[in-house]
C-alpha cells in the first residue's frame, strides 16, 4: 500500500463568488475544463500533480461540521511564484482589488522574497519565491 498523497487544500467563504475572485487574483481558473462551481463548493481548474482547491461556503461547511468555520490565524498554504517580481505583482493585485496584504512583500532573512495575503473570509496565503 502507497503513502497518502496531499489531494486538497480546503478553505471556507462566506460569500464563495467573493473567494472565486480573490482566488482568481492568484492564478486559479474557474472557468476551464475540469473547474466546478455550485451554490456551495467550487474547485478551479487542476494542473497535473496539482493538489485541489476546494472553496465551500461557510453554510455548507456548518451543516457538515456542526459548528461555523473559523479562518485559521496562521498560513494554511503557501503558492511558489515564478519570481521576486511575481510576488509583488501578485500581493499588488490583491490590494488594488480591495482584499488584504498582511505582510508586504519582503525579502526574507531565509532567501525569498515573501508576502502574506488574505481572503476576504481570512484565509492566509502566502506568497513566496527564491531571492
Amino acid at each position: 500500500m502507497g503513502k497518502p498523497v496531499l489531494d486538497a487544500v480546503a478553505v471556507s467563504a462566506a460569500d464563495i463568488e467573493r473567494a472565486k475572485t480573490f482566488y482568481a487574483l492568484l492564478g486559479f481558473d474557474f472557468e476551464g475544463e475540469g473547474a466546478f462551481h455550485s451554490d456551495d463548493h467550487m474547485e478551479p481548474v487542476r494542473g497535473a500533480g496539482e493538489p485541489r482547491l476546494m472553496i465551500d461556503s461557510a453554510a455548507l461547511m456548518e451543516k457538515l461540521t456542526g459548528e461555523a468555520p473559523r479562518a485559521p490565524n496562521h498560513s494554511s498554504f503557501a503558492m511558489l511564484c515564478d519570481s521576486p517580481a511575481q510576488v509583488d505583482a501578485l500581493a499588488a493585485k490583491v490590494e488594488v482589488a480591495g482584499f488584504t496584504v498582511l505582510v508586504a512583500p519582503w525579502d526574507a532573512f531565509w532567501g525569498q522574497r515573501y508576502a502574506t495575503v488574505a481572503d476576504a473570509d481570512g484565509y492566509r496565503v502566502d506568497l513566496f519565491a527564491p531571492l
